[in-house]
């Protein structure tokens, strides 16, 4: 059997390549494609910026407001208020250290004999003299001390260095107590005014340069209360004794260098160009040397020169226990606890100082009393 004839021939499959289509030409009938379009429903409304809505009866926010201001409270006397102004002058004159004046002018009673009533006229006169002397003092070196009391930590407070009273005032204040001062001076007895005098000189020379120099600061200090001693014994009529003389000075100068070591421990040199010439283990040697200098000279008064009785003589001397326990009292609270700065407030504010200087009184006033019998 004939394969290869009996078979059809394959069948060949032919394709034609497809026609590129003509695409300058398109069939009327096929719109072309628009855009498409977003169309929202009308109900829908376009999204905007949040808004707030605050109540319709609260008020629109705003900055936050400080509290309502409270009652102002009462400042410190300024130099317009007159009521304060008048205590910082009353201030400026020291008041509190005219009792140094009360404690010694009258000295000199203690060698007059007999007492008589123009006597203590004459005390109250040269009491009255000195303290107006001191005021203008003071007044004087506030005045000139202002720049220099601002870097102290005390003294910054005083009244002319603090600013609550101004200069002008300041001077017009030293004119009148330098007026009442002549006044003073010139209603006295002629010539009876020289050591008062002396001790304004002193006063002045010590403002203007003599404070700066070391030692020489202390004991022209110290100087002035002799020279209250001095007036009160020119005025009285009275002797004055050499050895209640020394004993003065040497306790003044002795509070005057204790306050000079307590300012060196209190706020340095600085404010007090004589500090420079001291330590403090010179004051202290100073201030033990001058304290066994006052009660020495103290017991040789007592046994010399003081117009005693034979029998009041003894009483006295009991009191020299108490002066030489007052010093040893001043040089604890000086050298211990680091006081004594102001002998006045030592004197009125330690319990064992009261204490003791009133038995000290108690004890001269008997023997006073026994030697006019």
């Amino acid at each position: 059997m004939d394969i290869t004839r009996s078979s059809p021939a394959p069948m060949r499959v032919v394709t034609a390549p497809p026609e590129a289509p003509d695409l300058t030409v398109l069939p009327a009938a096929v719109p072309l494609p628009e855009p498409l379009e977003t169309v929202l429903p009308a109900t829908v409304p376009l999204p905007g910026p949040p808004e707030i809505v605050l109540p319709a009866a609260g008020p629109l926010p705003g900055p936050p407001e400080a509290a309502a201001p409270g009652p102002v409270p009462l400042s410190a006397p300024t130099p317009t208020d007159g009521r304060g102004l008048l205590r910082d002058l009353l201030a400026l004159v020291r008041p509190g250290q005219w009792v140094k004046n009360l404690a010694v002018v009258p000295l000199a009673l203690l060698d007059v004999r007999p007492w008589h009533p123009g006597a203590f006229g004459q005390i109250g006169w040269a009491v009255l003299g000195f303290t107006l002397a001191s005021a203008l003092v003071y007044v004087v070196n506030d005045l000139a001390d202002r720049e220099r009391d601002r870097l102290h930590p005390v003294k910054r407070n005083r009244p002319i260095a603090s600013g609550r009273v101004s200069t002008t005032a300041a001077t017009v204040l030293a004119g009148l107590i330098a007026a009442s001062l002549t006044c003073w001076a010139v209603a006295g007895p002629a010539w009876q005014w020289w050591p008062t005098a002396l001790y304004l000189a002193l006063s002045v020379a010590y403002s203007q340069g003599l404070k700066h120099v070391p030692l020489v600061d202390a004991f022209i200090v110290a100087s002035g209360f002799v020279l209250r001693l001095v007036q009160g014994a020119l005025l009285v009529g009275g002797r004055i004794s050499e050895w209640l003389a020394l004993c003065v000075f040497a306790l003044c100068l002795m509070l005057a260098l204790g306050k000079r070591r307590h300012e060196m421990t209190a706020a340095g040199r600085a404010h007090r160009p004589a500090l420079r010439g001291y330590t403090l283990a010179f004051l202290d040697h100073l201030v033990v040397l001058v304290a066994v200098l006052t009660a020495v000279s103290y017991v040789l008064y007592l046994r010399d020169d003081a117009a005693l009785a034979a029998g009041a003589s003894f009483v006295t001397l009991l009191s020299a226990p108490c002066a030489v326990f007052g010093l040893a009292r001043y040089l604890q609270l000086l050298l211990v606890e680091e006081g004594g700065a102001n002998p006045v407030h030592v004197l009125f504010r330690d319990r064992a100082t009261l204490v003791n200087a009133t038995l000290w009184a108690v004890l001269v006033s008997v023997a006073l009393l026994f030697s006019r019998l």
